[in-house]
């Protein structure tokens, strides 16, 4: 498909998977490690202990507009790369690929509601699941942590409650677990277990920046405050790990603030879910599933009037548009069917809602992401701290010795 298919403004290019995304972060930090079943994609240096810290909804543009709030990693940034989140710019999405190492045609985590063709109905992907979907036969393929942990230690460094979640079983299991309550807890936490290793893959998740945005907006002082917060903690860690650790920063996605007057519900239009069984998605990446008795016109004419109420503000696309064009990478068999029939993904700062399946606290949320603009695809990936020693220990045993997986 070329872009210029797709009535509007041109869509963006599709993520750049295998060469310069989240999936790419942790297989690179890994090759970097000496574990070498896995490619250097983004050319890290080589190192004893890698650190690979997530910052929920840190967006490359949000970091350099308020980089006067964080100036140690605006020391960082000329010498970062940029990367793209995974398709859609959701957490679900771009955390699965980061920790399989896979665009999401192939982890099966195409948003944050999708389509659960067993039990026919939308099933959550980032908080509670249901109960009807298990993790692991949802997301089958093994771990980068999975695959790490046969060589040397890996450990995952977060809040507790993040220890069993349906997320982490799915898509980050493998390896030790490490909980702290604080942002500095945890740093305590990941400083320790790293100097008790001769050889580590740590990864470190922060999510007060996203939390933030979300309630109060990406541009509010709340957010600006968390801003400070991460860059304080960032100077924290790096001073506290052993000196021959990698240290490197990414995002899941970036963010927009959505006006209320801005905030739509489509379904108070009956012509734009006439034929429609499901939706799904998010307010910027809205998935329709359409009824099975819908033919090709009528999904044609389902399309035209999405594109009448929302084409000027919006990208309008057909499952088939959004698969040829490399949106979600190669897309296997199983997961085709958890894809809306068509794509509704937000170009201007709109939030699309159905009323009838979302909440009114939902319909509040300021920050929003999911779509492929600039602001929500593009993320940093900075290196806030080098290893001073390029070579591993040799064998395994000495590499497994060090394990303080928690």
């Amino acid at each position: 498909m070329n872009p210029a298919d797709v009535p509007g403004e041109p869509l963006p290019p599709p993520p750049p998977f295998g060469t310069g995304t989240v999936a790419e972060v942790l297989t690179s930090a890994a090759a970097a490690l000496g574990v070498d079943t896995f490619s250097n994609a983004l050319n890290l240096p080589a190192a004893r202990r890698v650190c690979v810290v997530m910052v929920d909804g840190l967006g490359l543009s949000l970091l350099r507009k308020y980089s006067g709030h964080a100036p140690f990693l605006r020391q960082k940034l000329d010498g970062g790369q940029r990367l793209s989140a995974a398709f859609p710019s959701t957490t679900a999405a771009s955390l699965a690929s980061l920790g399989t190492g896979l665009p999401p045609g192939q982890h099966g985590m195409v948003g944050y509601d999708v389509l659960d063709p067993d039990q026919d109905k939308v099933v959550n992907m980032l908080g509670r699941w249901d109960a009807g979907v298990d993790p692991l036969r949802w997301q089958p393929h093994p771990t980068v942590f999975e695959r790490v942990a046969e060589e040397l230690p890996v450990l995952t460094v977060s809040q507790p409650r993040f220890a069993d979640s349906a997320m982490t079983r799915a898509a980050l299991r493998g390896g030790g677990f490490a909980g702290g309550n604080t942002v500095q807890a945890r740093i305590r936490l990941a400083a320790e277990h790293l100097a008790g290793s001769e050889s580590m893959l740590l990864y470190f998740y922060l999510n007060d920046l996203d939390k933030a945005g979300h309630r109060y907006g990406s541009d509010s002082a709340e957010w600006l405050r968390r801003l400070e917060d991460l860059d304080f903690a960032m100077r924290s860690l790096v001073k506290q790990v052993p000196p021959d650790t990698l240290v490197l920063l990414t995002a899941d996605h970036g963010m927009v603030d959505v006006e209320p007057a801005r905030r739509f519900d489509y379904a108070a239009q009956p012509s734009l879910v006439d034929g429609v069984a499901h939706t799904g998605g998010e307010p910027r990446l809205v998935h329709l599933y359409c009824e099975p008795g819908l033919d090709e016109a009528g999904r044609r004419a389902l399309a035209a009037r999405w594109q009448e109420a929302y084409g000027k503000s919006a990208w309008v696309l057909t499952q088939d548009q959004a698969v040829l064009y490399g949106l979600f990478g190669p897309v296997a068999p199983a997961v085709l069917p958890r894809i809306g029939d068509l794509l509704i993904a937000a170009r201007e700062p709109i939030a699309l809602f159905d009323a009838r399946r979302t909440s009114e606290a939902a319909r509040e949320v300021v920050g929003q992401h999911g779509s492929w603009t600039r602001a929500e695809r593009e993320v940093p990936l900075l290196t806030l701290a080098r290893s001073t020693r390029s070579l591993r220990p040799a064998g395994r045993a000495a590499q497994v010795a060090g394990n303080h997986g928690g």
